[in-house]
């Protein structure tokens, strides 16, 4: 009797696994649509908050290639070594600083300029709020496209 008894539970137990399995993916069918149209709206919140921060960096820099103003011309930033747009005279610590622009660079530049390059002729003083400055980084990498 108690071997029945431990069989009835077994397969009980294996058939309520089976059903809380079920429940779980027909849950997932359902929720991931809105989740990933929540994810496209942080996403979208993301670029307006990174354009509002470049309206910052447009008073010295363009996105435009070959157009420097106060500050030397952002466009194809990513990838590109610091210190080495034409036209724009850096001074001496940029052009020896040996740093190629990519998100983590740019990221630890543009928190503390006088920090990761002393001698910077770059006068801003940084972006400490980590958030605002992944959206500007996005929006530079999307704007670049």
């Amino acid at each position: 009797m108690e071997s029945t008894n431990s069989k009835l539970v077994g397969i009980a137990t294996s058939m309520l696994v089976i059903m809380i399995s079920r429940v779980v993916i027909i849950a997932m069918v359902m929720v991931m649509p809105m989740m990933i149209t929540m994810v496209m709206s942080a996403h979208a919140q993301d670029m307006k908050s990174g354009e509002a921060m470049f309206r910052q960096c447009a008073a010295c820099h363009t996105l435009e290639a070959g157009k420097n103003k106060i500050g030397p011309s952002l466009h194809g930033v990513f990838g590109r070594k610091a210190g080495t747009v034409d036209g724009f005279t850096y001074s001496d610590a940029m052009k020896n600083s040996e740093i190629t622009w990519d998100e983590k660079t740019l990221a630890e530049y543009l928190r503390a300029p006088k920090k990761m390059v002393p001698g910077t002729k770059m006068t801003f003083a940084g972006i400490k709020n980590d958030t605002k400055l992944q959206d500007l980084i996005a929006y530079l990498k999307q704007a670049m496209q």
